[in-house]
């Protein structure tokens, strides 16, 4: 599984256990929700930006959000 499919599941993940869809999740980053939708199905990369963004909406530390990605990726790959 690719990284950017890792992330999206992440991020769906987290936005579901917040009880947030993605039009509440968008205003409250200040991203747009086709973006959002598209990180969620792997379509795009965030930046570095978009991951501080994301983690402050989701009341998390950037590294705390990254950490569950690798996470998902080691066991994805072992």
């Amino acid at each position: 599984m690719h990284i950017e499919a890792i992330f999206g599941k992440v991020l769906k993940s987290l936005r579901i256990k917040h009880d947030l869809s993605q039009d509440k999740l968008a205003e409250i980053s200040t991203l747009e929700r086709t973006f959002i939708s598209m990180l969620e199905r792997g379509n795009s990369q965030p930046s570095l930006t978009t991951v501080f963004e994301l983690a402050k909406a989701f009341n998390m530390k950037p590294s705390e959000l990254i950490r569950l990605v690798e996470i998902e990726f080691d066991e994805r790959n072992h």
